[in-house]
């Protein structure tokens, strides 16, 4: 896949987590203490840190990812299946104790999800200083870093703070959702968040789109430039110091929303790679996370850009 000849080929580095997905679809999940039948079990290759890799390359991103799988099977398959995305992992260290991370999914009939995850080599992921100097050679390349928080705290805050001292782009992705030390959010220039990420590091309800640009416009106030709030079906809004926006999704039929956000999020930072305002960047995550809840699994089901490009337009934003 390649962009237009006439905007040059960004490059994103990525660090976060690799999983394999154990994905068990099921009418319903089961409350306390009930069991439930399968209708299908699936292995399928995950984890936030593969799913943001995967997306921004399948958007004609040239992608670098680091992160830490196990010496195991699932780790060899993990790798595979990043070099038929064309993603250099290289940086994608190999531990000779931990196992592979497993996520256990649970997908409804109604295409909502629910998402155990056994951290396994990725909660062993460290910056030491040959994967700082790696991350500092691979940062003036890329223009952006991509973030979330399945590897440990204390080394997304030093990749924030190499990739800040770089003066490239940081988006972050906090989930899960988790304390934050307060010299990150200063770090970041685009923050990425849910309704729940939203509410719980704003510490108001995120309901509807005007609290979100509440929330949102408070979450800016912290450090980030640019904060984008999604609300799965309903859309996002996008806040700056322009002001807030609401941008209302596209109806279809979910099937799975695994790895949607991890879809919206590689989208949106691609589209701002290559130079495209919050706005327009945003509209082409919502076309993509559209399309990636209409398939099952969480890297077999994000899109690529000439997909997104075939799909039909979101309705037009309006100012909040």
């Amino acid at each position: 896949m390649t962009t237009p000849p006439s905007i040059p080929r960004p490059c994103i580095a990525v660090l976060g987590s690799l999983n394999m997905d154990l994905v068990l679809q099921v009418q319903h999940a089961p409350g306390a203490g009930e069991t439930v039948l399968a209708q299908g079990l699936h292995y399928v290759p995950g984890g936030k840190g593969g799913n943001q890799a995967v997306a921004c390359a399948r958007q004609g991103a040239q992608v670098h990812l680091l992160g830490r799988v196990g010496n195991d099977a699932h780790g060899a398959t993990l790798r595979a299946e990043l070099e038929r995305d064309g993603i250099y992992h290289s940086a994608v260290l190999t531990d000779p104790e931990a196992p592979t991370g497993l996520a256990a999914i649970t997908v409804e009939a109604s295409g909502q999800n629910r998402i155990v995850v056994v951290p396994g080599a990725n909660a062993r992921f460290t910056l030491d200083a040959p994967a700082l100097q790696s991350l500092q050679s691979l940062l003036t390349r890329a223009s952006a870093l991509v973030m979330q928080l399945e590897s440990p705290m204390p080394q997304v805050l030093a990749a924030a703070q190499c990739a800040h001292s770089a003066g490239r782009r940081v988006v972050f992705n906090p989930s899960p959702i988790q304390p934050l030390p307060e010299a990150l959010l200063p770090l970041v220039n685009v923050l990425v968040v849910n309704e729940v990420e939203a509410a719980a590091l704003a510490g108001t309800a995120v309901d509807t789109p005007a609290q979100a640009a509440q929330a949102a416009q408070a979450l800016r106030a912290q450090g980030p430039q640019q904060v984008v709030v999604t609300l799965g079906a309903a859309g996002a809004v996008a806040a700056d110091a322009a002001g807030s926006r609401y941008h209302p999704g596209r109806k279809v039929q979910a099937v799975d929303t695994t790895a949607a956000g991890d879809t919206f999020l590689g989208a949106l930072t691609v589209a701002l790679a290559e130079g495209q305002s919050l706005d327009l960047a945003v509209r082409e995550g919502i076309r993509a996370s559209a399309l990636c809840v209409t398939q099952a699994g969480a890297q077999p089901s994000i899109p690529t850009r000439a997909a997104v490009a075939q799909s039909p337009l979101p309705p037009d934003w309006s100012p909040l």
